[in-house]
């Protein structure tokens, strides 16, 4: 296995990084930096939990600590799960999956990203936004390679060690990029189809400024398939939502957004300009 992600210091964080916040009893988001994971499991019961996302960069040991905090002490999760493979949301992957020697599902069209095949596009930093917009020139495009370890998602939509839970094809933001949703609590895990900050302003990175937003502009190339999915996670009617970066959302304040979100998703999301944007705003 191959990464040079784990090894980069990435200059940007928020005042909740290290916090964990309980979402519903058995999922546990917590903020490493500027991006979220999720525990999904009920804690103290050293198995039958998940990873979602594996975080930023040099961020291994802090995940185990926090695992082993609410699980016990020399747990192991029954897989990984990967809303996708950018270096924020794989940046302490191989650590991790080295160290519990599990198997990390993506869908397909990720997999070029995570074996060695394929780098995303480089980010735009001349994209409307902001401060961290502008850094995001710094940001880490590469694909990693976790050889043998990466295993497709089901094609019947399950997600393996979730039951109940389901995944949904959301792309925009990268090209298999998925999210999860649990039918029975209406629990949403969107990674970055949509998240809960503006991602391309630091006051409000730094701040956690709580806004819904479409997904981060600098890394988004595809921006009809991502108004295609908020579409399609604005019709689950989710009740909670956690989001890739971003405090987590719920009741009236979460669906009322989405619905502003879908109906003004040109204005909102898609930014004025950017080399991703120009003949991408068709309907």
């Amino acid at each position: 296995m191959d990464n040079n992600i784990d090894k980069k210091i990435i200059p940007v964080t928020t005042i909740r990084s290290g916090d964990k916040v309980e979402v519903t009893a058995d999922i546990h988001c917590m903020t490493i930096q500027v991006a979220n994971i999720c525990f999904v499991g009920t804690p103290g019961r050293q198995t039958g939990w998940v990873l979602v996302d594996a975080g930023m960069p040099r961020s291994a040991d802090d995940i185990i600590a926090a695992s082993e905090e609410l699980f016990g002490q020399g747990s192991v999760p029954e897989a990984i799960i990967l809303t996708h493979g950018h270096f924020d949301h794989v940046g302490a992957l191989i650590p991790l999956a080295k160290h519990w020697g599990v198997k990390v599902y993506a869908h397909e069209l990720e997999m070029p990203f995570l074996t060695g095949k394929q780098d995303y596009p480089e980010p735009d930093m001349g994209v409307e936004g902001g401060m961290v917009a502008k850094m995001s020139g710094m940001f880490p495009n590469d694909g990693i390679d976790i050889g043998d370890m990466a295993a497709f998602l089901p094609a019947d939509g399950s997600v393996p060690a979730m039951p109940g839970w389901k995944w949904i094809y959301t792309p925009g933001h990268t090209p298999g990029h998925i999210s999860l949703f649990r039918e029975s609590d209406r629990a949403l895990i969107a990674g970055d189809a949509c998240v809960t900050v503006k991602q391309e302003y630091l006051y409000k990175v730094l701040t956690q400024e709580q806004e819904i937003s479409g997904p981060p502009r600098y890394f988004t190339t595809d921006w009809p398939s991502a108004r295609k999915s908020v579409e399609k996670l604005e019709a689950l009617k989710p009740a909670i939502a956690v989001t890739g970066h971003g405090i987590p959302m719920e009741g009236k304040l979460l669906s009322e957004s989405l619905k502003t979100l879908v109906e003004n998703f040109d204005k909102m999301a898609i930014p004025d300009y950017g080399k991703y944007v120009d003949g991408q705003t068709e309907k």
